[in-house]
């Protein structure tokens, strides 16, 4: 077993990765910046050590300053978490220059999946279904052009190396092509380094179902099931569920050994996630993941299968507790990412000071979350604050749940998106289990969490004014009683 992991990351998987190392006897390192002195995972840690100041490119993003860490504390492990080093093939190479064990997938396994064009190429020759187009970097207007009209409008650029959504663009006609190559290419160099670009079919309104997969160092890999997340807005999950209403069994196991398929393709093992486009019965493979998932922790709750707890057991050089056999699933489970957000100004980020913080609890409850009362949530970084996370034995149930899980969270002094989620899980749309990655959109969501927190705070005004109202006839009656006595 590794004798002592650094977590190269922050906030609340940062506090995630420490538990699962906490149960399994192995002391923590945490690295944090001048904005993160205070944070909860840096209190929770065994050893902590200051990389720098509070942008992320003067901290979290210094390879260097993170191995000099490790070093210097003896860890002979990091955990990327997600985020920040997750996915950064350079980084897990000094790591092992260094004789210290990046805690994720091989480097050939990262550096082919987190190039899309060169994973697409693999799946295609391995049998994988993919989506339908081209598999080289697109430059020229003109070729760009000739090549959505063979597959036809409305196509997508994607960035090769793009992630979290970036990088991607719908082209509906010949006439935004060349505009919108330039603007795909030029975001995926700034974001990326990379500014290579490929062209494929745009699928109208699938879901979005991806399978997690987990493999050992002894040759043995295995699916953890599925996970719709088609509540998105603008490419970004924002609530995922599992198991996905929108396939039937038959169609989870074929998805299931095509995931096998594509990790195995990769000589994959550690954690990893299996994205994919589905419609009508048919699927296709859209990218890997190559670390652990924000929504991983849906997938605990359904399996049993604590998975950053494999992760450091295959990391260790143990083998897989689990062979594919062993996991079942039962009931069902829902994650709200709780944002750090104000809906009545665009959805812009929202830091500042917590000035109250209570979470839910009770049954099939489960919040992972970095912050506490009188923490400074920074401006820097990600506006995830928490993850509110519910299981109960049935998908109505769940939701049910959830509303009420909702309407305890209590946070102060900052907005968060939490309105947002109280508005879907009262939706007919949501709660019947038909809709997809447009669902945002279709439904006018984000126009009717507007309405929704108007009224909550014109409410809440009236209520004040009543009780006001209600203090001054108090006093007045007090005042005539002392006086007719």
């Amino acid at each position: 077993m590794l004798s002592k992991v650094l977590i190269a990351n922050r906030g609340e998987i940062a506090v995630r990765i420490m538990r699962a190392c906490k149960e399994l006897g192995i002391p923590t390192v945490a690295v944090y910046s001048d904005a993160d002195k205070t944070a909860l995972f840096v209190r929770y840690a065994d050893e902590k050590i200051h990389i720098g100041s509070a942008p992320a490119a003067q901290s979290y993003l210094v390879k260097e300053k993170i191995i000099e860490a490790a070093l210097q504390t003896g860890a002979d492990g990091i955990h990327p978490g997600y985020g920040f080093m997750a996915e950064n093939s350079e980084f897990a190479t000094m790591c092992a220059k260094n004789n210290i064990e990046f805690i994720g997938p091989p480097v050939p396994a990262m550096e082919l999946m987190c190039s899309k064009i060169d994973s697409k190429i693999s799946m295609i020759k391995a049998g994988v279904s993919v989506v339908p187009g081209v598999t080289e970097a697109i430059s020229d207007h003109e070729r760009a052009k000739n090549i959505a009209h063979e597959i036809g409008y409305p196509v997508m650029l994607k960035a090769s190396a793009g992630g979290g959504g970036i990088g991607i663009v719908k082209v509906e006609n010949e006439s935004e092509m060349e505009k919108a190559l330039e603007s795909v290419r030029r975001l995926a160099k700034s974001s990326f380094g990379d500014d290579a670009v490929f062209i494929e079919k745009y699928i109208h309104e699938p879901h979005h179902v991806e399978f997690q997969v987990i493999g050992d160092k002894h040759g043995h890999l295995i699916h953890v099931f599925d996970r719709e997340c088609s509540v998105q807005r603008r490419n970004q999950k924002l609530i995922e569920e599992t198991p996905s209403q929108a396939i039937s069994p038959e169609i989870r196991e074929a998805m299931g050994e095509q995931a096998k398929l594509a990790a195995n393709t990769a000589g994959y093992y550690n954690a990893g996630t299996c994205e994919f486009m589905y419609k009508d019965g048919k699927y296709y493979f859209l990218e890997m993941n190559t670390r652990l998932q924000v929504e991983h922790p849906i997938t605990e709750m359904i399996t049993g299968v604590d998975l950053a707890r494999e992760q450091l057991r295959v990391a260790s050089g143990l083998e897989l507790e689990y062979k594919q056999e062993d996991i079942k699933t039962k009931g069902h489970s829902i994650e709200c990412r709780i944002n750090f957000e104000d809906p009545l100004n665009k959805f812009m980020p929202c830091p500042g000071k917590i000035t109250r913080y209570a979470e839910p609890s009770g049954p099939g409850i489960r919040v992972d979350s970095g912050i506490y009362q009188g923490f400074q949530f920074p401006p820097y970084y990600d506006s995830m604050g928490a993850k509110l996370i519910v299981w109960a034995e049935d998908r109505p149930r769940a939701i049910e749940r959830m509303k009420r899980a909702l309407w305890e969270f209590q946070i102060g002094g900052v907005k968060t998106n939490i309105p947002f989620h109280e508005v879907v899980m009262n939706d007919p749309v949501f709660k019947a289990g038909i809709y997809n990655t447009s669902y945002i959109p279709n439904n006018n969501i984000m126009e009717r969490v507007v309405k929704y927190v108007e009224e909550k705070k014109a409410a809440a005004g009236n209520g004040k004014k009543v009780a006001a109202a209600m203090a001054a006839v108090e006093t007045v009656i007090a005042a005539s009683q002392s006086q007719q006595g």
